[in-house]
């Protein structure tokens, strides 16, 4: 299996580097426009999450781009549900597939050889037949983000902004995509802490796999708890788990959450105008299926490779704009981000 960890300024691209690709561009009347379709995990495309970031980037391909797209949403969480969908997809011509998460991994592996004349985008999985045989076919491109970086970067702007105090993080499965954003953070704390003057604690009992991504009321209950036993600020990695945590924090004053995978501010805003969202460790997902639909059209896709979306290529770290986060916190943390780019901070994977 081939692995490429591709240098591209996701900032700058989604900024700038679209100008020159905009959908105003005259196509050639023999040129066919490129249909993308998705399937979601058996979730909704405003799930805040994966099946949002995938669908908002394949939305500015759209409108950049000229593609067609369409989504499918399965009945359930089986391979035979997911390969159902991507087999509809298909027969509508929707021969370029984004599949969001880890789910996938077996009905794209078998996909991937039954259709190899589309093309699939898992993102934040591999194909495997389940026994731990792992193919990433010539028409598939395997995504993964580099969790711990972006979960370190967190880590750092919480321990910054609450300077003193107990963080909690309340994971969902224990797989490695959360248990990544887990170790990341406890480095970041840890690195504020030694470097930066902080004085925060992260203790043992306050790290929480609830092994659901789909147990509002569990993250609610856990949650409860934390704060109760006087945690100021819990990381919440865990879906629709996490939302639970997000409502809990709404209930009080002086506590916060930091979102995972998104922005997800919005999701933390109280009657009163202000949000609970302290800030969020951000895998920039809708440039992920952006640029892949762009170098498609570009005759690019870079088939059979694992690409990894880092620091160094603006792939992760924290909303740019947080309101609950002050300006000296913001720059700290780009610094810090720069010394990961630099390699003068080595985030692990795994403690």
């Amino acid at each position: 299996m081939k692995k490429k960890s591709i240098a591209l300024a996701i900032s700058t691209l989604m900024v700038t580097g679209l100008v020159g690709c905009g959908s105003n561009e005259v196509k050639s009347s023999e040129e066919a426009t490129l249909k993308v379709g998705m399937v979601t995990d058996s979730g909704t495309i405003d799930d805040k999450s994966f099946n949002q970031g995938s669908w908002e980037g394949i939305g500015l391909a759209e409108e950049k781009l000229g593609i067609e797209r369409n989504y499918m949403k399965p009945d359930g969480e089986t391979e035979v549900d997911y390969l159902t969908q991507i087999q509809n997809l298909y027969d509508a011509d929707y021969k370029f597939i984004i599949c969001p998460g880890f789910k996938f991994e077996r009905a794209i592996y078998s996909a991937q050889e039954k259709y190899s004349d589309a093309k699939f985008v898992i993102i934040d999985g591999e194909p495997n037949d389940g026994n731990g045989n792992a193919l990433v076919a010539d028409n598939t491109v395997s995504i993964f983000f580099a969790e711990q970086e972006s979960g370190f970067a967190a880590g750092v702007a919480a321990a910054l902004e609450l300077q003193t105090g107990d963080l909690g993080f309340i994971g969902g499965m224990e797989i490695p995509s959360v248990q990544r954003f887990d170790v990341g953070f406890q480095q970041g704390v840890a690195y504020a802490n030694e470097k930066l003057g902080t004085a925060v604690t992260l203790k043992d009992e306050n790290i929480v796999y609830s092994g659901s991504f789909a147990d509002a009321a569990l993250g609610q209950q856990l949650a409860a708890t934390m704060y109760d036993n006087g945690v100021k600020a819990i990381f919440a990695c865990a879906g629709g788990t996490g939302n639970g945590v997000i409502t809990e924090a709404k209930t009080r004053e002086g506590v916060w959450v930091i979102g995972v995978d998104t922005d997800q501010y919005n999701e933390g805003l109280k009657s009163d105008g202000t949000s609970v969202i302290l800030t969020s460790a951000v895998k920039k997902i809708d440039a992920a299926a952006y640029q892949m639909i762009e170098e498609e059209i570009n005759g690019n896709f870079p088939g059979g490779q694992t690409i990894t979306f880092n620091a160094k290529n603006d792939g992760i770290g924290i909303p740019a704009e947080n309101p609950n986060l002050s300006d000296s916190t913001v720059e700290k943390v780009k610094e810090v981000l720069e010394a990961i780019k630099n390699d003068e901070i080595v985030v692990k994977p795994e403690v």
